[in-house]
């Protein structure tokens, strides 16, 4: 922060307008000399009165400590990226789960996803689709009860064969109280990059395999 200053008190105390000419405006030591070189230019027989001297005094602390305050918000910013890169570094090559109802699966190696139950149920399924919107597996998971269930999938149609590797979309279902209702699920993704401060309100994105990105927030867990 600095403080504003006309050039009639510059000549008043005798002081170099040249030493403060940029945006007429005086920092922390320019503020000081002009402190100084209005004492030593005071009339002796009408000094500055006590009251004036100590408010230019409190002018100048005020000064000093938000230039403090401004260091040590700077310092404080720089550590916050410094820890934000750090943290950015480690989320490439892990997987996170979110909430999705797409994955990309690698039927060889089998997957596991989860769902959310809000009330008990005595039938749950999940189905199974491919890219091109076909059903080719359906998961019967019987009864279950409240709360974030697992499920798996060996990655295989209903008669057994293998399917090729590739983006997957999963429904959950659940019969409550005699009605069919489509429950939110969880499902994992690998981290391929992370970016920085390009999500809403300067947030982490974290771009994944085959599935686009999402901010750090949008996050329920993160695994190996």
């Amino acid at each position: 922060m600095s403080i504003s200053v006309g050039s009639s008190v510059l000549d008043q105390y005798q002081v170099d307008q040249g030493r403060f000419a940029k945006g007429n405006e005086l920092g922390k030591n320019e503020f000081l000399q002009l402190l100084v070189a209005q004492l030593n230019n005071q009339d002796p027989l009408a000094p500055q009165e006590n009251g004036e001297f100590i408010a230019q005094l409190a002018q100048f602390s005020t000064v000093e400590g938000i230039e403090k305050m401004n260091s040590s918000i700077d310092a404080m910013a720089s550590s916050f990226q410094s820890s934000q890169a750090l943290q950015a570094s480690s989320m490439v090559g892990r997987t996170v789960v979110f909430p999705s109802d797409r994955a990309m699966v690698d039927p060889a190696e089998g997957f596991t996803g989860q769902f959310v139950l809000p009330q008990p149920s005595q039938m749950v399924l999940v189905n199974v689709y491919d890219e091109a919107g076909s059903m080719v597996a359906s998961i019967n998971l019987g009864a279950q009860e409240t709360g974030i269930r697992d499920f798996a999938w060996d990655g295989q149609d209903a008669s057994g064969n293998p399917l090729p590797a590739g983006k997957y979309r999963f429904e959950a279902q659940a019969s409550i109280n005699g009605e069919t209702t489509q429950l939110a699920t969880l499902l994992p993704a690998n981290v391929d990059s992370v970016s920085l401060g390009v999500g809403h309100g300067g947030e982490m994105v974290l771009n994944l395999a085959g599935l686009g990105s999402i901010g750090l927030s949008d996050v329920f867990t993160i695994g190996k």
